[in-house]
């Protein structure tokens, strides 16, 4: 077992000791009872030759009472690791996720969706999995091997070290096919994990797929993926096959030599026949746990390939970090102020130069630019979804980097270009983030949005259920939704990504109608394209190469005759 794996799960297990004791102590107790019944078969043996019915019974009897004890024993084994391995899996699969959702927004917009969510199920799973067998399963072999081969030394020790002369052979040649398993592993799962992006990326846009009549060209990306498994796969149960046979064949050549020397024990009276019928059990007894250790090693193996992808996530880092001592952000006025912020996602990349920037309290502030710009760049450093390499971005005087991530973002209300709407009711969505929420303040949130009258179209209203994505709304719909879902924040500062650059003209007069009125007394940030939406502004901010190179009112610009003009003249002589 290697360290990056494997010993990473102690933690985990800990909580569960008390449970796993209790399933080791009926293990225990199951395990003891093979040389009651090596002795049992041998009496038996003896008493069917002699013709001796009463001891018959009575050793029956014996036997039924170990047989039952021995169910018992097994059935709170069974349930008792059960239970250990499902809670671990579950402490697992739930710290992982919360650790991914500390991450910040850069390793997600380069990781594939389709791995993370492989990762999560299948890979948590097999690790529940070898948790599982490894207590239920190899330690009882392990128990099970002792006891035995105990019972066979007392027997008769010259038959037994004969015996366990190949024992070191089966052990190196095992290990060896063991990590030969754990490379094919690695490598089948990595192509599951690639097989599960290509669906994720393809379910989320059939739209596009289909309206490219790129169906083929999906199907052969994904026939070469799964066909690359496959290979994978069949290269790893080729070598079970062959690592069965060469351990089945090194056991039927103990058996053959045990006869051979049993045989020549006998001759020499050092053996009765009665005895050696007795260490045939005991042998045939070692037989099944030596079968089940080779297939949970193998099964290890293949599981330590999921223990390291899943330990892995672990390591990663997020770049947002919240100081110890961080405080809560008071509620605040929306005085925003930026203080020769530099930012760049590469550091070779400037996005944002020596940005100097004061918006007040109720001010709307639009950004206009080329397409990167750094206009989204620059809101985004507002609830610290990136950290500037250089300068502050103050709220109300207070440096965000000093207070708490959630009372920070809890006070930025954001509307996005792409809506993004989750499975589950439109009320539930638009209170996204609340366990409790009050459908009043739902409505009334919704009302503001202009999107009230269409959701009470609906059957259901409000609670009715949207497909992935909100698949069954209009483009309008969802952006409605999302304003409403910012609105019942009741943020002091707002930020508008291109929140109606993708709207008809109607859906657009709509959406537009719901933001006039959020950004009553609010703290605004607009980026916008179409410069017909921002004129309304306080202030427009023209970016270019990231740097803030105009600054003005709608009016003032134009009479500047700068690059806002140009824009401005580019749209409007079409």
């Amino acid at each position: 077992m290697q360290r990056s794996g494997y010993w990473q799960i102690l933690p985990y297990i800990r909580p569960q000791s008390r449970t796993i004791l209790q399933a080791f102590v009926c293990t225990l107790v199951f395990t003891a009872g093979w040389p009651l019944l090596i002795r049992i078969v041998q009496e038996l043996g003896k008493s069917v030759g002699a013709g001796d019915v009463q001891t018959i019974i009575r050793v029956s009897g014996i036997a039924a009472l170990v047989l039952l004890i021995r169910g018992i024993a097994h059935f709170g084994q069974d349930s008792l690791m059960a239970k250990a391995a499902l809670k671990i899996t579950l402490d697992i699969r739930t710290k992982v996720y919360a650790h991914l959702q500390t991450l910040s927004l850069n390793y997600f917009e380069t990781t594939r969706t389709g791995d993370l969510t492989y990762r999560l199920t299948e890979d948590v799973d097999r690790i529940g999995e070898v948790v599982y067998k490894a207590f239920h399963d190899f330690t009882p072999c392990i128990l099970q091997l002792i006891v035995v081969i105990g019972y066979m030394i007392y027997l008769n020790w010259q038959l037994t070290i004969a015996v366990l002369i190949l024992a070191p052979l089966m052990g190196v040649l095992i290990g060896a096919f063991g990590e030969r398993l754990l490379k094919f592993s690695r490598k089948s799962q990595q192509q599951i994990s690639n097989i599960s992006s290509i669906l994720t990326e393809v379910f989320g846009g059939i739209r596009l797929v289909q309206a490219f009549a790129a169906e083929e060209h999906e199907l052969n990306r994904f026939r070469q993926e799964a066909d690359q498994n496959r290979r994978a796969k069949y290269l790893a149960e080729r070598l079970k096959a062959l690592q069965y046979g060469v351990v089945g064949f090194l056991e039927a050549m103990c058996v053959v030599f045990l006869f051979f020397l049993g045989g020549w024990q006998i001759s020499k009276g050092n053996l009765t026949g009665v005895q050696f019928i007795g260490y045939i059990v005991a042998v045939a007894m070692l037989i099944d746990p030596i079968g089940h250790l080779t297939s949970n090693y193998n099964e290890f193996k293949q599981g330590q390939a999921s223990f390291d992808r899943i330990f892995e996530l672990f390591k990663l880092e997020p770049l947002i970090i919240e100081k110890p001592n961080a405080k809560n952000l008071p509620l605040v006025d929306g005085k925003v102020e930026f203080i020769e912020v530099n930012f760049a996602y590469q550091s070779d990349q400037p996005i944002l130069k020596n940005i100097n920037l004061t918006v007040y309290p109720g001010e709307m502030i639009a950004l206009v630019g080329s397409s990167g710009a750094g206009k989204t760049s620059l809101v985004n450093l507002i609830p610290r979804f990136y950290d500037p390499q250089q300068g502050e971005i103050l709220i109300d005087g207070v440096d965000i980097s000093q207070v708490n991530l959630k009372s920070l973002r809890q006070q930025i209300g954001i509307v996005p270009q792409d809506t993004l709407l989750f499975s589950g009711t439109i009320a539930e969505n638009i209170a996204f983030g609340q366990s409790e929420f009050e459908l009043e303040d739902v409505r009334n949130a919704a009302q503001i949005a202009n999107a009230d009258q269409f959701i009470s179209q609906f059957a259901q209203g409000y609670y009715t259920h949207l497909g992935e994505r909100g698949v069954n709304l209009s483009g309008g719909q969802k952006q409605r939704i999302a304003i409403a879902r910012a609105i019942y924040l009741n943020p002091r500062i707002l930020i508008l990504d291109e929140a109606t650059s993708a709207l008809d003209s109607e859906s657009e007069l709509l959406v537009q109608e719901a933001l006039e009125r959020i950004m009553h007394n609010r703290t605004v940030f607009v980026i916008a394209h179409r410069l017909a939406t921002v004129r309304k502004a306080d202030r427009i901010l023209v970016l270019d190469k990231g740097n803030i190179i105009e600054s003005g009112t709608h009016a003032e610009l134009l009479s500047h005759g700068g690059r806002y003009s140009q824009f401005h003249t580019q749209q409007f002589r079409r």
